[in-house]
């Protein structure tokens, strides 16, 4: 049902990629991810220290374009 589908991709537009997430689909390990993000090495996401913590924000619109996939073909393919 449309009307469905386009509440789901509302939902979906402003979630984060997870590093777990990005590690399996780029085919490297989770440190390769983080190392990257906190040297701004990858271009798709941010990463901050807070105190003695990192933390990471990865845009799935910047992450599906780097890995050339179509991030409104990925919200699309909601069942």
């Amino acid at each position: 049902m449309k009307i469905e589908k386009t509440i789901i991709l509302k939902q979906n537009v402003y979630r984060t990629v997870s590093i777990k997430e990005a590690s399996k689909i780029m085919g490297k390990s989770e440190q390769f991810i983080r190392i990257g993000l906190r040297n701004k090495r990858l271009p798709f996401g941010v990463a901050v220290k807070l105190s003695s913590q990192w933390t990471y924000y990865i845009s799935p619109k910047l992450f599906y374009e780097y890995v050339g996939e179509s991030y409104n073909e990925k919200l699309l393919d909601i069942d």
